[in-house]
């Protein structure tokens, strides 16, 4: 069912289905600040097409840059270039949610990191709920915790990963000692089931 050439179109960003529950806040502003010094933003925009999924009802359904999605939006920006990958419209709801699961384009966990019915991801970017744990996790890859990894969702592993060994209290607290923590976690051993890990390290 996927087509085989990309099909390009502009859309509503408060039109877009998330397939996930959460951003990290820390990325989503970061994008905004970005954002705010593009010069040329047609240009840009036009070269970061947002991959969807023709879904139930006729819907377009995000399957990767969630934050920009919700960056953009809250900068104002009202419609964006999208890229069709797969088109399965044809699908009844329960199937077509399956079909994103096996395939990797859909991540429906919540803030706390359990996993929730499909009936309960947002219904847009703007309900997307802040996880400090991918925000971690996204400060994480930057500073060279893990290599970028085409593993669907992986920095949402990642997050996973450090929110059974790192408070939250924590890390709203006091942001940067965590991420000096995260990357002693992330060279551990135990860290190495993860996608992109770097490790390890023989002192720990």
């Amino acid at each position: 069912m996927s087509v085989r050439e990309p099909i390009i179109e502009t859309v509503k960003i408060r039109e877009l289905r998330p397939t996930q529950m959460t951003v990290g806040r820390r990325e989503v502003e970061a994008k905004r600040a970005h954002w705010r010094q593009v010069k040329r933003p047609r240009q840009f925009l036009g070269k970061h097409l947002i991959p969807v999924v023709h879904g139930h009802k006729d819907r377009y359904y995000l399957i990767d840059h969630h934050h920009l999605a919700r960056a953009l939006h809250e900068e104002g920006v009202q419609a964006v270039a999208i890229t069709v990958v797969a088109n399965l419209s044809e699908l009844e709801e329960q199937h077509f949610y399956t079909v994103l699961d096996h395939k990797g384009w859909l991540h429906p966990y919540d803030e706390k990191g359990r996993r929730r019915d499909y009936r309960d991801l947002p219904k847009s970017v703007d309900e997307l709920k802040d996880d400090p744990y991918r925000s971690l996790a996204g400060e994480l890859r930057h500073a060279g915790g893990f290599a970028k990894d085409t593993t669907p969702f992986s920095e949402f592993l990642w997050a996973d990963f450090l929110r059974a060994h790192i408070k939250r209290s924590k890390i709203e607290k006091n942001f940067d000692d965590c991420l000096v923590q995260a990357l002693k976690l992330a060279q551990s051993v135990h860290a190495g089931y993860l996608p992109g890990w770097c490790g390890p390290n023989t002192r720990s």
